[in-house]
């Protein structure tokens, strides 16, 4: 395997900061509703934990600004985040930046930029057509959803002007607002931002699990194709429990009780959404919610998302 040329550069450190107003604004353009005091208003405000991106957003951007790959064309894969601890109403941060790895998958390259600081870890995924083809490794096979019926079917309704307002919270690349930069990225019409579509689905999500939003601490999801602003998504849910009945379907034979998660206080779940067409637009997503703790640090030592039942692995075309 020969390894590219960009796996492993740092791409610097940078101190973000917020105010109230911000994390307002960004659960606003994800889909809170105006009586969700605990989101919307700043006397009772919890951070929504996916505002973490935006602040971290610099890190892909400024990958693409070395010509790591074309901008124009490049699209974001897929997310991952793991949280520490909860964010403040208001607050500064200071975010390490580096290229964890570079995937080929022949016609395309995919790089992982992996932010840390002292409250979370965010890993994008960039898909970057024209980048591949240089000899390293492909990587793993995308997962599959489980062959059980879903615990949890609930719907995500986005609105027209939800691109337009998601931008403004740091991610102004112009194929979200612009249609002649959205053909040239090959979409018919700008589209919405994947991290929007992803938080967007966490609220109803959580909702369903008995969860609180901003309990979230673990999430792993893929795009898997556009949304555009006012789809209607159908979002499917599989948690441990009905993980495990599929496993038993499917003859795991492994033994071990891997509704863990569940059973230590937390609530873990698996994921996808498709739009009314039929085109899955999340798929092989994970999620993790703490209990509704006042403090993260009084939470229970939960295993990561790969203690979740293993999917079925379907290989990438």
């Amino acid at each position: 395997m020969t390894p590219s040329p960009w796996q492993g550069r740092a791409l610097g450190t940078r101190t973000v900061s917020w105010t109230a107003r911000d994390a307002i604004l960004y659960a606003l353009a994800v889909g809170a509703p105006a009586d969700r005091l605990d989101l919307v208003y700043e006397e009772r405000l919890r951070v929504l934990p996916t505002f973490a991106l935006t602040l971290a957003q610099w890190a892909p951007d400024a990958l693409g600004t070395l010509g790591a790959f074309d901008v124009t064309t490049a699209v974001h894969g897929s997310q991952r985040l793991l949280v520490r601890r909860p964010l403040e109403p208001e607050g500064e941060l200071t975010t390490t930046a580096r290229v964890a790895r570079v995937l080929d998958k022949g016609a395309a390259a995919v790089f992982d930029v992996e932010v840390t600081c002292a409250s979370f870890t965010a890993t994008w995924s960039v898909f970057a057509p024209g980048g591949g083809g240089f000899g390293g490794d492909r990587g793993p096979s995308a997962p599959r959803r489980p062959d059980g019926p879903a615990g949890h079917t609930l719907t995500v309704a986005t609105h027209a002007r939800q691109a337009a307002l998601y931008r403004l919270l740091g991610d102004r690349h112009a194929m979200h607002i612009d249609p002649g930069a959205a053909r040239a990225a090959g979409m018919p019409r700008p589209f919405l931002h994947g991290l929007c579509t992803l938080a967007a689905s966490l609220l109803p999500l959580a909702d369903a699990l008995g969860a609180h939003p901003a309990a979230l601490v673990e999430l792993d999801a893929r795009f898997a194709a556009p949304v555009f602003p006012g789809d209607r998504l159908t979002l499917r849910g599989w948690t441990a429990d009905e993980d495990r009945a599929d496993q038993a379907r499917t003859g795991d034979g492994s033994g071990r009780d891997r509704t863990a998660p569940t059973a230590r206080g937390g609530t873990a779940v698996r994921f996808e959404a498709s739009a009314d067409d039929g085109r899955t637009v999340l798929s092989g997503a994970r999620a993790r919610f703490a209990p509704d703790l006042p403090h993260l640090s009084d939470l229970p030592d939960l295993p990561d998302l790969s203690d979740l039942p293993d999917q079925k692995e379907q290989h990438d075309a």
